[in-house]
């Protein structure tokens, strides 16, 4: 197949777009350091997915610009794919998005979703959990002078080669329909925290913050019928150097 990644220089499309080469895909790179500006509709998009069966959307963004970039990124890649003929448009989001009004990033998710659904061909997509790593991004982002202040809310993380693998088995019709994606172990994010805090001995204080009602009562974990990949959060941190 030619398939597209659309974010193929960031964590999951560098891996994504590994994996498909392996497997002996061809890989259109479609990123800012590959010469595109997805938030312009005149980027060249509809030219470079000439040929394409399958686009991914990998994109990331800080939350500041959320709410601008994912819609209109998805509605520049969805109508460049339907005027090009692309079949299957996958879109990786997050679990919760739809039961989480009171946190802006997930809106911003839930309206890249509405986008690709009202412009893009054969939209299929995939939302899954935190990344088994989050945290450690979420320690690293929010301690300050010796202190963490951390959201106290349940968590149920995931490896990112599982979220790749899903990925490319959706854009090759192996998985068909919209997709939730877990780990197998749920644990709270404060607990993380402190467990990471004790384990590489920094000198952090962590304390629990209150999150957003909707993250606090769950919205971040999967539900009944999602398919549940990889190793658990325990398994994860004895695996860290």
């Amino acid at each position: 197949m030619k398939i597209a990644v659309a974010g193929a220089t960031g964590r999951i499309g560098s891996q994504l777009t590994a994996l498909a080469r392996k497997e002996g895909h061809e890989v259109v790179e479609i990123a800012r350091e590959t010469g595109f500006d997805l938030l312009s509709p005149d980027s060249g998009l509809e030219a470079a997915l000439a040929g394409v069966e399958a686009v991914v959307d990998v994109t990331a963004c800080p939350l500041d610009q959320a709410a601008i970039f994912f819609p209109t990124v998805a509605r520049n890649i969805g109508s460049a794919a339907s005027a090009a003929g692309v079949r299957r448009t996958v879109v990786l989001s997050i679990v919760g998005v739809d039961r989480s009004p009171d946190y802006d990033y997930y809106v911003a998710k839930l309206a890249q979703e509405t986008a690709y659904r009202g412009t893009a061909p054969g939209v299929v997509v995939l939302r899954a959990t935190q990344f088994l790593d989050f945290a450690q991004q979420m320690l690293e982002w929010n301690t300050q002078d010796g202190v963490a202040h951390i959201i106290d809310v349940p968590t149920q993380p995931v490896a990112t080669g599982e979220i790749v693998e899903v990925l490319f088995e959706i854009a090759t019709g192996v998985i068909e329909g919209d997709t939730d994606l877990a780990g197998p172990q749920r644990v709270n994010l404060v607990d993380q925290v402190r467990r990471l805090v004790e384990r590489t001995g920094q000198d952090v204080r962590v304390e629990a913050v209150e999150a957003p009602a909707s993250l606090t009562a769950g919205s971040m974990l999967p539900g009944d019928g999602a398919l549940v990949r990889g190793q658990g959060w325990d398994e994860w941190l004895e695996a860290q150097a």
